[in-house]
């Protein structure tokens, strides 16, 4: 089935947002949210693999294609972001959805649904966290110390992220062949953050981070009381989200189906048509089409 891809803008609150979408609006929806520091792009070529399915991909403000506010004129966080896309998916006229996240969208997604529980059907995570024992420390050790103190030396670490070199690296880690990831993916996600004053959003994101694990309990008992299906694919060499935090959602998820691969962050560049497949499959099983 021949699938089109609409590539779009929307205002929400005085902020342009892009986004992808496909299908209409009376079939399954599909929400995917990317992560850091990329955009709706490492979905392109998941979308087209979701025939019979309305998706909707947007680009978070700060990233991608969608607005970028200076911090001084936007106050970057997570519920920010996530008050964004719920007005976004508000104005597209969407109310149930499974959510598919990574990295940052997993915050995001998790915002959403424990503001309305019952709009999220099921769940699709590829290295979205959840769970403490997700957190691999010698990933984010300058993270939480650039938390805990904000100091120069601290910033000029985690600065070092936004390299071309650090951002390939997010691509390439743990995959036994480099030569399958396509350089578009980091060039690109190198010429966003390279934006003038983008740098500074990203630092403001780290910083609020620290507001995401609090939400953990919650997230659990929502998937416990709710029954929510689960399917995680995970790159079990991710640097930053370690396998435990992928079988960690078998304990609330009575439906949950994790999956590990030979592979890293952003497992999609490597395993997309494996994915894509399983997808598919828990999909026909949680949240059918017609």
């Amino acid at each position: 089935m021949s699938v089109v891809v609409h590539h779009r803008y929307a205002t929400v609150d005085g902020h342009r947002l892009f986004y992808r979408e496909t299908g209409s609006a009376d079939l399954p929806t599909i929400v995917l949210l990317h992560g850091f520091p990329t955009s709706s792009f490492m979905f392109r070529n998941l979308i087209p693999q979701l025939a019979g399915y309305r998706v909707v991909a947007p680009d978070h403000l700060g990233f991608g294609l969608s607005d970028t506010p200076p911090v001084t004129a936007f106050d970057y966080g997570f519920d920010a972001l996530a008050d964004l896309t719920a007005g976004l998916l508000d104005q597209l006229g969407v109310t149930r959805y499974t959510i598919g996240v990574q990295d940052y969208g997993a915050p995001i997604g998790w915002r959403l649904a424990l503001r309305d529980p019952e709009a999220v059907v099921a769940v699709i995570t590829q290295n979205g966290n959840g769970y403490d024992e997700g957190f691999v420390a010698s990933g984010w050790q300058a993270v939480w110390d650039y938390q805990r103190d904000q100091s120069p030396a601290n910033e000029a670490a985690l600065r070092s992220a936004f390299t071309l070199e650090s951002i390939r690296g997010q691509y390439v880690t743990g995959v036994a062949d480099e030569s399958v990831v396509s350089p578009d993916t980091w060039h690109l996600d190198h010429a966003f953050i390279s934006r003038p004053g983008n740098a500074e959003i990203q630092l403001r994101l780290f910083l609020d981070y620290v507001t995401n694990p609090p939400l953990y309990p919650a997230l659990h008992e929502w998937l416990r009381t709710r029954q929510v299906p689960v399917l995680a694919a995970w790159g079990r060499h991710d640097p930053f989200f370690g396998p435990d935090g992928a079988r960690a959602f078998a304990r609330d998820s009575p439906h949950a189906e994790v999956h590990l691969f030979d592979g890293g962050h952003f497992l999609l560049e490597s395993a997309g048509d494996e994915v894509a497949a399983l997808i598919r499959e828990f999909l026909a099983k949680y949240h059918p089409t017609a």
